[in-house]
């Protein structure tokens, strides 16, 4: 069973880079998409609903901005789009899904930089962190199979990033939000790619300037967290630059089916 998380910085836009022949190319069973940055009925009709596929999607108050979207071969017994924070609920970063006995929450995490890259959202982000951390405690706690999925917005460790040194004060490095992704490692949650890779130069985020994605200038902001209980059914978790259309790339785990 394959899970795959793809900020796509706006479906509308990755759909005429060809998403469809990658989502039909993909072999995942549940796809999980971030800033998808329109409503559903903004969406062409193939992508709102593409053969045998189940879709939902959270649009954002603010017209084309962050958003979320997931596909699954199967649907959903349920799926909460909302923590109860109307400052968080209305921007339309949650999905949190149920696949029988496995949970599978998409996120969208904000960014720290305000419209001035002023790191005025960063007790913002930080809020959000939290109260989906609170969310998903019991579940934790009692042992449930769940995984978080989605743009975290945070490059956890140095390995995480081509250049940490000039990057300490910028938001998705600086040690307030570094130490908030500490707290869920902490607590038992599993940062899945890590536990099979411990080497550099792998990234999921690069700028859109000229030349730094072929150069592999690039941060890993995009994450599967497993809970220790889903954590026993992933076999395996993968990073794929190769796959273009966004200036991110997909992430994935591969799970025993058994898991559900």
């Amino acid at each position: 069973m394959r899970v795959v998380s793809w900020n796509v910085n706006g479906l509308r836009s990755v759909h005429r880079k060809g998403f469809l022949p990658w989502l039909a190319g993909c072999r995942a069973q549940v796809v999980g998409l971030q800033e998808v940055r329109a409503r559903a009925d903004q969406l062409p009709d193939d992508v709102r609903s593409p053969s045998r596929w189940k879709t939902h999607f959270v649009a954002a108050e603010r017209p084309g901005y962050s958003g979320v979207g997931l596909y699954s071969r199967l649907e959903p017994d349920e799926v909460v789009t909302v923590l109860g924070v109307g400052e968080l609920d209305v921007e339309g970063r949650l999905q949190i899904a149920r696949f029988g006995k496995l949970t599978v929450v998409n996120g969208y995490f904000p960014n720290g930089n305000g419209k001035d890259r002023d790191l005025s959202r960063i007790p913002y982000k930080l809020t959000f962190y939290r109260r989906l951390f609170e969310r998903l405690e019991k579940p934790l706690r009692d042992g449930g199979r769940v995984l978080v999925m989605g743009d975290f917005n945070t490059a956890h460790q140095e390995i995480d990033l081509a250049r940490p040194k000039e990057n300490r004060e910028t938001s998705g490095f600086r040690p307030e939000e570094r130490e908030e992704f500490d707290r869920w490692i902490r607590a038992g949650w599993v940062d899945t790619f890590r536990h099979f890779n411990k080497g550099g130069g792998n990234y999921s985020w690069w700028s859109q300037r000229a030349g730094v994605r072929e150069k592999n200038i690039g941060w890993r902001i995009d994450y599967v967290l497993a809970s220790p209980a889903a954590m026993a059914y992933v076999r395996k978790a993968g990073i794929h630059p190769d796959v273009l259309g966004s200036d991110h790339c997909p992430v994935s785990v591969d799970l025993d089916p058994a898991v559900r």
